[in-house]
């Protein structure tokens, strides 16, 4: 593999920042569009010839650093006793949530077994592309799949989850170590079919306040790193009066959203590693904005330990030649 993403995951010093974006293979691709007109998400998601094609197109495009594979964080409920499918207009909903208590119990199937599609892919871009890009694994956190499986379909405040929390505490305990146990295990299995650099999204844990997230997700976060036998990106939105408690988890590296300042989170966090954190909407700009938003990152998140990334996924809209003008700045940077 080229290994510039797995050392600058490490806290290395590189040559220059290793590039890629959360949602790389996504919807503003396309030929992704042209793949879902005879898909489903959950068939593209589930058919490792399918989603081996869409994994596949930023490298072909763009050639970054990393290449994440096509997945969803909803995956691991499968073998956990959950069904889901996705609808437009509303995303992601869970056919059975969690009504109560006694909801908990439910008949589970080994992860390996169950999501042997996942490994098969990893496999295939392992042999395809491995020794030429770093393969980038991934799982949604704790907090983030029991939003889903409490709220049934995405919240805009986690509401649902937050009074579940408070309503049933044992039972919301019990469901975070569900997840935070298979998780593990399932980026375990995903590092043992090829994934060099693995990130866990916990994206809506930031909602959450800051007594209750350390009380409640820092542990979780931090068994999940412990069991993971490569380097881990851990990403959380909102966290930007509360890095250290991203860091307390002890993962390689923090991911970073838009609205954290660089040149802060580098002085906050210490010789911990950090991945981002270009607005998204920066990509709609000229190019010479996008260089120069992109170079202004870079020389805030200096030559050690730096993932050049979005602050979140690419929109579906952004044009191509954005997304080719910010992977370029970061290849044509150098120290």
């Amino acid at each position: 593999m080229s290994d510039l993403l797995v050392r600058a995951a490490r806290g290395e010093r590189t040559e220059r920042p290793p590039v890629w974006l959360m949602r790389q293979a996504g919807r503003h691709i396309p030929e992704y569009r042209e793949i879902r007109e005879t898909h489903s998400f959950v068939e593209a998601v589930t058919d490792p010839d399918v989603a081996e094609r869409i994994t596949l197109l930023p490298w072909e495009r763009y050639r970054t650093d990393g290449l994440v594979m096509f997945s969803d964080i909803l995956t691991i409920l499968e073998p956990l006793g959950f069904q889901y499918h996705i609808e437009s207009g509303v995303g992601p909903v869970i056919e059975n949530p969690v009504s109560g208590p006694d909801d908990l119990d439910r008949a589970r199937e080994p992860i390996a077994e169950r999501l042997d599609y996942v490994g098969d892919l990893l496999d295939r871009l392992d042999d395809r592309v491995g020794d030429r890009t770093s393969l980038i694994g991934f799982a949604g956190g704790p907090f983030t799949l029991a939003s889903y499986a409490i709220a049934g379909e995405p919240s805009r405040n986690q509401l649902p989850a937050r009074k579940f929390r408070l309503q049933h505490p044992e039972a919301f305990e019990r469901l975070l170590d569900l997840f935070t146990e298979a998780v593990a295990e399932f980026l375990q299995y995903q590092v043992a079919h090829g994934a060099d650099v693995v990130q866990l999204f916990d994206t809506y844990a930031g909602i959450l306040p800051p007594a209750d997230y350390e009380r409640h997700i820092v542990p979780r976060h931090r068994e999940i790193v412990a069991a993971v036998d490569a380097p881990t990106i851990l990403f959380v939105r909102n966290m930007n009066g509360r890095l250290e408690q991203l860091a307390a988890a002890d993962p390689d590296v923090a991911g970073l959203d838009w609205t954290v300042e660089m040149s802060d989170a580098r002085e906050r966090l210490g010789d911990l590693g950090v991945q981002g954190n270009l607005d998204p909407s920066v990509l709609f700009a000229d190019r010479e904005t996008i260089r120069e938003r992109t170079r202004e990152i870079i020389e805030a998140a200096g030559p050690r330990g730096h993932v050049l990334n979005l602050g979140h996924g690419v929109d579906r809209e952004t044009p191509v030649e954005s997304v080719q003008t910010f992977v370029e700045t970061a290849k044509n940077f150098q120290w």
